[in-house]
C-alpha cells in the first residue's frame, strides 16, 4: 500500500501542476495576431517584439522568434518559428511522461499487493493444516483485494488526465503552428514578397 500512496500523491501533484502550468499558457491566438497585424502593418517590428515579451508564453515566443527574422526570407522567418515551437514542446510536455507511467504501473501494483496478500493467506491455510476459519479467510482476500482496487483508483484518474493533458499540449501547439504562419503572411503582405 505505501508504493501505491506515493504514487497517488505524485499523480495528484502531477495533476495539479499541469493544470495550473497549461492554463497559464493559453493565450487567444487570433486577438494576439491582430496587435501583431497592426504593429506590422504600421511598421513597428520592435514594438511587435515588446509586445511579444511582455506576454512571455509560447505562443508569444513563437511569434517573436519569426518577428525578429521579418527582414529575412520566408524561409528563414519559417524555420525560426519551428525551431522555437519545437524548443516549447518539452516545456509543455513536461511531466506527462510521469503520468503515463503512473497511470501503468498502478494498476500492476495493486496487483502484486493482492498476489502477495493470497500468498500470505494461503501460508496461512497451510500452516493452519487446512482449518482456517472462514471469516479470517475472507478477511485476508478482502484485505488482499484492496491493493487492486487503489491501484485501479490511481490509473483511472492519471490515464484521464495524461490524455486530457496531451490532448491541451496538441491543441496548444496547433495554435502556434497557426500563428507561424498568419506572422509569414503578415510580413509577407505588408512588406511585399518574402
Amino acid at each position: 500500500m505505501y508504493p501505491l500512496l506515493f504514487c497517488s500523491i505524485l499523480s495528484l501533484a502531477v495533476i495539479i501542476e499541469r493544470v495550473i502550468s497549461l492554463s497559464q499558457k493559453a493565450i487567444y491566438r487570433l486577438p494576439f495576431i491582430e496587435k501583431i497585424k497592426e504593429f506590422i502593418t504600421r511598421g513597428k517590428i520592435l514594438e511587435a517584439i515588446e509586445f511579444c515579451e511582455n506576454y512571455n508564453l509560447p505562443l508569444s515566443r513563437v511569434v517573436k522568434a519569426g518577428l525578429i527574422h521579418h527582414d529575412r526570407s520566408r524561409e528563414v522567418i519559417k524555420e525560426a518559428m519551428e525551431t522555437q515551437i519545437t524548443e516549447e514542446i518539452p516545456q509543455l510536455e513536461k511531466f506527462l511522461g510521469v503520468l503515463a507511467t503512473l497511470a501503468a504501473i498502478s494498476p500492476l501494483l495493486g496487483l502484486l499487493g493482492t498476489v502477495s496478500g493470497m500468498v500470505r493467506v494461503f501460508a496461512a491455510i497451510e500452516s493452519a493444516g487446512g482449518q482456517v476459519d472462514p471469516g479470517t479467510l475472507a478477511g485476508g482476500i478482502w484485505e488482499a483485494l484492496l491493493t487492486t482496487v487503489f491501484g485501479l483508483l490511481i490509473a483511472i484518474p492519471s490515464l484521464v488526465a495524461y490524455n486530457y493533458f496531451t490532448a491541451r499540449v496538441r491543441a496548444l501547439v496547433q495554435e502556434m503552428e497557426l500563428a507561424s504562419r498568419n506572422v509569414v503572411e503578415i510580413i509577407e503582405t505588408s512588406e511585399g514578397p518574402v
